[in-house]
């Protein structure tokens, strides 16, 4: 017994060691719990200032829309009372050329407010309205058209720089004496699907000229494009020949495409044909490239180390 007392000191000293040890990691560990607690408001109160700050955009929005179709109202109904004031109401089949003059003014001028946000713009001229329509593809500024329309004595394109390809002459008889909003909207249309159209073809012939076969041959409005390229099989690298067809003019995307492989190739690549046509329909032309690349990357990936294969 008498012994172990001179152990005491020594024992006494290592459990208050242990304690204090215990004590530090107790403390480092409601030190980290802490900052992760502040972390965590941190975020908390940065996500509620993002949905508070999008509420108040969302907001914005409807008080925008419902500012505009107020505006269209409005519009609608100083046209109507200008056309019963000039005599109109009496005899609404045969309007005053002073009323319909007036009324065709104050619609341009409403409609520079009404198309600015649409890409179409324009000002005021001696004679009528000067109008900018400019077009974008996926959010790329491309080229801006331009008309002159006289509003003295009637309404009437005075000079343009819209190609002559685009039915122009067409549009202007079905929409611009009658309504010179669906006019401008329609012309929008068709030149806005006609760059999509080229910064299409453009993008093909530009990032994947190693893959095409020749020329890609296309009509001056880009609704038709016929082009070859290769594709790569198990046995080797195959020709398709391609052939896109954009029925409606107001679109950028084909109606109609035409996939087609060798004779001699495989016959597992007639069902990549078909895949292909159906990719060229959904997809703009360089994406569906980007995505044919991407299949045989990843099927070349699978050839070299298979499944199941040590890595």
């Amino acid at each position: 017994m008498t012994s172990a007392f001179p152990l005491l000191p020594k024992a006494w000293r290592e459990m208050e060691k242990g304690k204090s040890n215990s004590e530090d990691g107790v403390l480092a560990h409601l030190e980290r719990l802490e900052a992760q607690a502040r972390e965590s408001a941190l975020k908390q109160e940065e996500k509620e200032q993002q949905e508070e700050k999008l509420a108040g955009l969302k907001a914005r929005v409807q008080e925008l829309r419902a500012q505009r179709d107020e505006l269209r109202a409005k519009l609608e109904l100083q046209q109507k009372r200008l056309l019963e004031k000039e005599g109109v109401k009496t005899d609404p089949e045969q309007p005053s050329a002073r009323a319909v003059l007036e009324w065709k003014i104050r619609s341009m001028k409403d409609l520079l407010q009404l198309f600015y946000l649409t890409g179409i713009s324009g000002k005021l001229t001696k004679r009528g309205v000067c109008f900018c329509i400019s077009t974008a593809y996926e959010g790329t500024y491309l080229h801006s058209y331009y008309l002159d329309v006289l509003t003295k004595p009637e309404v009437q394109i005075q000079r343009h720089s819209v190609p002559t390809f685009i039915p122009l002459e067409q549009i202007a008889r079905r929409h611009l004496q009658t309504d010179i909003r669906r006019f401008l909207a329609v012309l929008s249309d068709h030149l806005n699907a006609y760059a999509g159209r080229r910064y299409q073809a453009d993008q093909l012939q530009e990032r994947f000229s190693d893959r095409l076969e020749g020329p890609l041959q296309r009509n001056s409005l880009c609704n038709l494009l016929v082009f070859h390229y290769n594709v790569s099989g198990d046995n080797g690298s195959f020709l398709f020949s391609a052939k896109l067809l954009y029925s409606d003019l107001c679109c950028s995307l084909p109606t109609e495409a035409i996939v087609s492989c060798t004779p001699n190739a495989p016959a597992e690549l007639a069902a990549m044909a078909a895949a292909h046509s159906e990719t060229f329909r959904r997809l703009a032309l360089h994406k569906a490239f980007d995505s044919f690349s991407k299949a045989e990357e990843t099927q070349d990936q699978a050839l070299i180390n298979p499944p199941g294969s040590p890595q």
